[in-house]
């Protein structure tokens, strides 16, 4: 998967360019510097808007069917949208009454901002053809997803489909992805249902449909792939379809949770200032107690009628019926088998000081 940012030997080859020898005495190559990335980005902008003034999607044949499917029924209700794959071409032709991609900016068409680690300030441009109604996607989790990259000019340099996961952060072993794919993919829900189909395949209900603008500054930049030039811009269209919440300490919290401070940074949350992350620190306030021993879970598989939800809704429903003034919805989790479990959660205060035992080092 080209998507994953390794920095390998092999990549690394792909960082340097080989010229002439610098003079007869010296056999040594010459390593090309990296462009300014400034100067990049300027020259990527103007690249990737000229492509959405000129290019539309094909949003006629998802407004042919109703945007979601209704899984509050049975059977369940379903729309072809669920298998929707978005194509973009050309406005010309046959297509030159096309509505432009840029044209729908403010509606399907969204713009974010994007700050690299040297301060470079990117308008990353992403499409949203459906949301979708499932979990959100966390930066520090791992996604199935089907996806397709190319270049600007059309040059298919990497697909996946759904069933392969990957990580959209690296931390430890896990390998992540450019920056620009995480960053649009964030923007959009995990599926809500599916439905298992009688060749033994899934048919995923109600997750995300997009596509995301990427300039090379929060791809690739200066490094070469295979069918990826240097500071190519790059184009992803994808469909979300399941996310894996992590709680990489195993501490009870689940690791998006532990960005406290919600700029979707989970490097930079350390409560007891010990320089280990909060979501990967097993005692986040350095009292001495584990964090899993100072909250409260609680897992819930049946309704009132001991009936199992069948259903995420049915799982709200509970929550937002019978959970305790102070239990907060933790997750619901698909279980891949027709039932879902709802988990809760109380992060304990005893002092009642708005900080709860977790993160205060003055309880233990």
């Amino acid at each position: 998967m080209k998507i994953r940012n390794i920095a390998t030997a092999v990549l690394c080859f792909g960082l340097i360019v080989l010229s002439c020898k610098k003079d007869e005495d010296d056999d040594s190559p010459y390593v090309v510097p990296p462009r300014d990335r400034q100067e990049v980005y300027d020259e990527n902008i103007v690249e990737i808007e000229a492509y959405l003034e000129t290019h539309f999607y094909n949003y006629e044949e998802f407004e042919q069917n109703q945007v979601y499917s209704n899984l509050d029924v049975m059977p369940y209700i379903v729309t072809p949208n669920d298998s929707f794959e978005i194509v973009i071409d050309t406005i010309a032709g046959a297509n030159s009454d096309k509505t432009s991609l840029m044209d729908m900016l403010g509606d399907e068409l969204k713009i974010k901002e994007v700050t690299d680690s040297e301060g470079i300030v990117y308008k990353l441009y992403y499409l949203v053809v459906r949301e979708g109604l499932g979990g959100d996607i966390h930066p520090i989790d791992q996604v199935f997803a089907n996806y397709n990259g190319t270049l600007i000019d059309g040059t298919l340099f990497d697909s996946a489909v759904t069933g392969i996961p990957f990580h959209l952060t690296s931390v430890g072993n896990y390998l992540g992805v450019v920056d620009g794919f995480k960053e649009g993919i964030i923007e959009f829900k995990a599926r809500q249902g599916y439905t298992e189909n009688m060749d033994g395949t899934i048919t995923n209900h109600n997750h995300g449909i997009g596509a995301v603008f990427v300039p090379s500054g929060l791809g690739y930049f200066s490094q070469t792939q295979a069918n990826v030039p240097a500071y190519s811009n790059l184009i992803f269209t994808f469909n979300p379809e399941k996310r894996t919440l992590f709680d990489h300490d195993s501490d009870g919290v689940f690791s998006y949770l532990e960005d406290l401070n919600n700029n979707q940074d989970s490097f930079d949350d350390d409560t007891d200032g010990d320089d280990i992350p909060d979501f990967v620190d097993v005692d986040d306030d350095g009292d001495g107690v584990l964090t899993k021993d100072e909250i409260e879970r609680t897992v819930y598989t049946e309704d009132e009628n001991m009936m199992p939800f069948t259903s995420n809704t049915a799982a709200q429903t509970y929550y937002d019926t019978y959970a305790a003034p102070d239990e907060v919805l933790y997750n619901i989790v698909d279980n891949n088998n027709g039932t879902f479990t709802l988990n809760t959660v109380i992060y304990t205060d005893s002092n009642n000081d708005g900080i709860p035992d977790y993160l205060d080092s003055s309880v233990n």
